[in-house]
């Protein structure tokens, strides 16, 4: 049976009363041109077009129904990508007696009492809001390609990035195509708070987009299974001096920008072949003093023991790199521009999910010795560096500042 791609989308209601219910107003315009697409560029995939009674559907109507479709789509062996393009209803509504006593019974939802608007020509509600359904999607599946939406109004270009970088990590999602219904400004938002497709021309936006999925949700990863264990201290015997030097220097520098409280990139060091001590996922190194490192063992590509914390979901690329370039046992790596005077070679980032085997190899593969250092830049990324325990770490943070603008972020900055 071929894996399938289910596509959401159209408006919901929540009922507030008989005859009457708040609305997120959409008509499936981009669930039908998203379908169109994914029976062109991805063939060999069942596409599923599930959308709302406000866009033409039969059946789906509420959050609830949309729930109800999240909960069987995930119980589905073949469900391999979601598109998630419906506006849900962000609020639910109570009346609030206080602002017009109604002397009958108050019974709401769709079956309920009717609100005679003669009768009571003013009345309050009190508004709630609603699940987050879209959580739901990767809680339990990881296996699952989650795209997201999410629409603004008259945001800057900055702003909408912001706004759909924030829905890309809530929701777990893999990609995110954040529009502005002002503005008309399109673009497709990664995990590694990079942007793409940015275009007011909606259907290369999804073109792109699917064309994005196509690639990105094929790609191998390994789950990391946490067990018992204690944080190894940044200034622990077992870390290199040049590496604590090394990032010491990039985070004085501000190479690590926090968002919701957390920084991308990271950093580790090889103690042995089945060995090493990484960042931690979803942590904030500006205090990676008190933070320190965790300890991850291997046996083979597909079993990886973390010892108190999930490391970062770059370990998979550290140990790539340091299988194929033995010599070294230190990396770095962190999210800024490449200087236009640099030489590091750049290889292309779009089609590669940060923490897959696929985006090891491709940093490994574009490595190039520059001294006593390997560095490869990953575009509308940033930089993978290695080196050896022995280095001066002096070498390092020169040639850091010859090629890199720690100041900046790719993607953008991620606070205002």
């Amino acid at each position: 049976m071929n894996k399938q791609i289910a596509i959401i989308g159209g408006g919901t209601i929540s009922w507030v009363a008989s005859h009457l219910a708040l609305s997120a107003p959409a008509y499936g315009q981009t669930a039908r041109s998203l379908e169109k697409i994914c029976n062109e560029l991805i063939p060999e995939m069942d596409v599923k077009l599930h959308v709302t009674k406000m866009a033409g559907g039969n059946h789906l109507e509420t959050n609830e129904d949309i729930a109800e479709l999240i909960n069987q789509l995930v119980h589905d062996n073949v469900t391999k990508i979601v598109f998630f393009t419906a506006a849900m209803v962000d609020y639910s509504a109570v009346l609030d007696i206080s602002h017009g006593a109604m002397d009958e019974l108050y019974d709401g939802g769709k079956y309920g009492l009717r609100i005679n608007s003669s009768r009571y020509p003013i009345l309050g509600f009190e508004f709630k809001a609603t699940k987050k359904v879209i959580n739901e999607v990767r809680k339990e599946r990881k296996d699952i390609f989650l795209v997201g939406f999410k629409q603004t109004c008259g945001s800057t270009e900055d702003q909408q990035y912001i706004a759909g970088l924030n829905l890309c990590k809530k929701a777990s999602c893999n990609l995110v195509l954040a529009n502005d219904t002002k503005t008309r400004l399109n673009m497709v938002i990664t995990p590694e708070e990079a942007r793409y497709h940015v275009t007011m021309n909606r259907d290369e936006a999804l073109r792109g987009l699917v064309d994005m999925a196509k690639h990105r949700s094929h790609l191998t990863f390994t789950r990391s299974t946490v067990v018992a264990g204690e944080s190894v201290p940044w200034d622990s015997p077992l870390v290199p001096e040049s590496l604590r030097k090394v990032v010491d220097y990039c985070i004085e520098q501000g190479a690590y920008k926090a968002f919701n409280g957390a920084t991308v990139g990271h950093f580790a060091c090889k103690l042995a072949d089945n060995v090493f001590l990484t960042s931690k996922r979803k942590t904030n190194f500006n205090d990676l003093k008190t933070l320190g490192l965790v300890r991850v063992e291997t046996d083979g590509p597909d079993s990886v023991l973390a010892y108190g914390f999930k490391p970062s979901v770059g370990g998979i690329s550290q140990r790539i790199i340091f299988g194929a370039h033995k010599e070294m046992d230190c990396v770095a790596h962190f999210h800024c521009p490449i200087k236009p005077s640099s030489e590091v070679p750049q290889v292309s980032q779009r089609n590669f999910e940060c923490g897959s085997h696929d985006c090891g190899q491709n940093a490994s593969d574009g490595l190039k010795q520059f001294g006593n250092l390997k560095a490869v830049y990953l575009q509308e990324h940033g930089p993978n560096i290695i080196f050896n325990h022995n280095i001066n770490p002096q070498e390092v943070i020169n040639f850091i500042e010859d090629n890199f603008d720690l100041s900046k972020k790719t993607g953008g900055f991620v606070s205002f």
